[in-house]
């Protein structure tokens, strides 16, 4: 049979998504579907075929692995007939053929649809950068006490925690760049931070909380030539180097961070901190130059590190992750990279419907996405056409009730540039405390 494979110079904004998710699956190699049935010889579930199946299981809202084994082998999957299988059977090939058909099949959609939004990214968040990316984790919830390993454990233990997942979300276009799955779900997220970093290219700017903080990170930041935003962990002690600007409670400062010689920062950071209402906010970022990023995009930029927390909750509360299918790792495993195939798919819904409706991503509910794209997708040929039809009386393209901060505006010229000779780094040090399974660096 010839490969269903598209020209070269077709237009990846003119292809549905639905059809590519299926054009996908189906130029998978040919010999990873299942076999034909003969006579004598007995039935065989593809790694290819059980993997569609935990798909459209997810898609259609079906919370369980036994679902799978209902599709499979009463009503087929797909264009594939049903296999009457035992539900054992099923579940034993959920457990031996882990994920390798999943990343491979996001990996191809991830680098479709960077293609199909490039038209809609964002370019105006810190278009010095060469990305903005958000670094954060989230826990993933405790299973239930269903194999034999964990009968005895109590309630509330640790160890019915599966892990923890440690993802990378593109702010710009609105898609995860990574998602690692760590089985210690107690590990402190400074430990496999560096690793996140493999990959990412040079001047990428990153958003990342408190979680993160502490000196020996902030500097490799910035020796790796990475930019940053955070915010400024309470009571950290710093010495000032220059005063960029200071007026109306507003404060703009290169500084090094740590003032004891047992434990500081090398290099030269910029402090900035300004007053709205009775809130104060403080900001670190390794972007010297007010002209490049005004204390107004500092605030906006890091309000945007909000976007991977809402990812999360697509993950865990819209595609049903809160709710894993089973306490064995490689079916949890399964779920994740089903779930994430989809986060892509309906991320990318929102930034195009966005585009097409002129409203901001955020605009645009993910919720609501979720829950009748899977709808659309049977019922009509044109998903998005429908959408940009009726999304506004539907109430899914609405005003996003996030807060907007509106950080004060500094006049340029107001500004105090540096001497270059106070730009340079100071010897290091680091207290490298320890905190058990936890153990970090921290400031």
């Amino acid at each position: 049979m010839t490969p269903d494979t598209p020209s070269p110079h077709a237009s990846a904004a003119t292809t549905p998504l639905g059809a590519q998710l299926e054009h996908l699956w189906l130029t998978l190699p040919a010999t990873a579907t299942s076999a034909p049935h003969q006579r004598g010889r007995p039935l065989t579930l593809s790694a290819w075929h059980v993997s569609l199946a935990v798909l459209m299981c997810l898609l259609r809202g079906m919370q369980s692995q036994l679902e799978v084994w209902r599709l499979i082998a009463f009503y087929g999957v797909g264009g594939l007939p049903a296999l009457p299988l035992s539900d054992q059977a099923v579940y034993a090939r959920l457990e031996q053929d882990g994920v390798s058909a999943f990343q491979s099949v996001f990996a191809q959609l991830s680098q479709w649809l960077a293609q199909r939004l490039a038209p809609y990214e964002q370019r105006t968040l810190a278009p010095f950068a060469t990305a903005v990316v958000a670094l954060d984790e989230s826990v993933l919830d405790r299973v239930k006490r269903w194999v034999s390993g964990l009968r005895t454990v109590p309630q509330g233990d640790s160890r019915l925690l599966p892990g923890r997942l440690v993802g990378l979300f593109d702010v710009r276009l609105q898609q995860w760049l990574r998602l690692d799955v760590l089985l210690d779900a107690n590990a402190d997220c400074k430990v496999h931070a560096r690793a996140m970093l493999s990959g990412l290219a040079k001047g990428t700017l990153l958003l990342f909380d408190l979680g993160y903080f502490s000196f020996p990170w902030l500097d490799e930041l910035t020796q790796l030539g990475s930019w940053y935003v955070t915010r400024q962990r309470a009571k950290t002690r710093y010495q000032l180097v220059h005063i960029l600007y200071q007026a109306d409670g507003v404060f703009d400062a290169l500084v090094y961070l740590g003032v004891h010689s047992s434990d500081r920062a090398g290099q030269v950071v910029r402090l900035v901190s300004f007053r709205l209402g009775s809130q104060q906010y403080c900001y670190l970022t390794n972007v010297l130059d007010p002209a490049a990023l005004a204390i107004v995009d500092i605030a906006r930029l890091y309000a945007r590190r909000w976007d991977i927390e809402l990812a999360f909750r697509e993950l865990k509360e819209h595609l049903g992750l809160r709710l894993l299918w089973s306490a064995k790792l490689g079916v949890i495993y399964q779920q994740i990279w089903a779930c994430l195939i989809l986060a892509q798919l309906l991320h990318a819904y929102q930034v195009e419907l966005a585009a097409q409706a002129q409203v901001e991503p955020c605009d645009v509910s993910l919720e609501l996405l979720s829950r009748h794209v899977p709808r659309l997708l049977l019922h009509t040929a044109d998903p998005m056409g429908f959408l940009l039809e009726h999304g506004r009386a539907m109430r899914l393209i609405r005003p996003a009730s996030r807060l907007l901060r509106e950080a004060p505006v500094v006049p340029l010229q107001e500004v105090s540039y540096p001497p270059p000779e106070l730009l340079q780094p100071r010897p290091a040090h680091s207290a490298h405390r320890k905190c058990g399974s936890r153990y970090t660096a921290q400031s």
